[in-house]
């Protein structure tokens, strides 16, 4: 089961639909909406540092577990459903 605050990684297509890039998404869908519903909600995670505008930092002091190579950022304005019957790995 996936859980709210898991890093997973997602295919995210180039813009011109050529081929597709694994990238970091963290789920911010609770988990009683997780249980019920076939979808997740995720919110694209960049470590590009000039898309700081709206953006929500995160580094290896915010998380539970795991670790990110580079301080990063939350993308509030990527979000994405995903259907769950797909399999995502999962970052941590």
């Amino acid at each position: 089961m996936y859980s709210q605050r898991d890093i997973i990684l997602i295919p995210i297509p180039y813009t011109d639909l050529s081929s597709h890039k694994k990238r970091p998404v963290v789920i911010v869908s609770n988990n009683q909406y997780n249980s019920i519903f076939e979808d997740v909600v995720v919110v694209a995670i960049t470590s590009n540092p000039e898309q700081v505008k709206f953006s929500i930092p995160i580094d290896n002091s915010s998380l539970e577990e795991g670790s990110l190579k580079l301080p990063s950022l939350i993308r509030p304005d990527k979000i994405y459903t995903l259907n769950k019957k797909y399999h995502y790995q999962k970052v941590w």
